[in-house]
């Protein structure tokens, strides 16, 4: 009898032990797999930058020649592109 025990006890150690395994190395690989989005995510804000910045020198210019209500709208674009 002690010895079926201890043939399933092993059998169960070894099957957690084996899923611990796996899971760990999912674990620390799939990382590896989402490092490659940082650069795509930093074009990404570039873009939205170099817009925003495009849509601030356009409504301070329109500020400057006294078009106010163009110049609000041009701000407020640039504002909602980092809002979504």
């Amino acid at each position: 009898m002690t010895k079926i025990i201890g043939l399933i006890w092993d059998f169960n150690y070894r099957k957690i032990m084996k899923n611990f395994l796996i899971t760990a190395f999912l674990i620390l690989f799939s990382n590896a797999a989402f490092a490659g989005s940082c650069p795509m995510m930093a074009k990404n804000i570039d873009a939205k930058i170099s817009e925003a910045q495009e849509l601030r020198d356009a409504g301070m210019k329109a500020h400057e020649s006294g078009d106010h209500a163009k110049s609000e709208e041009l701000l407020n674009k640039a504002l909602e592109l980092f809002k979504g």
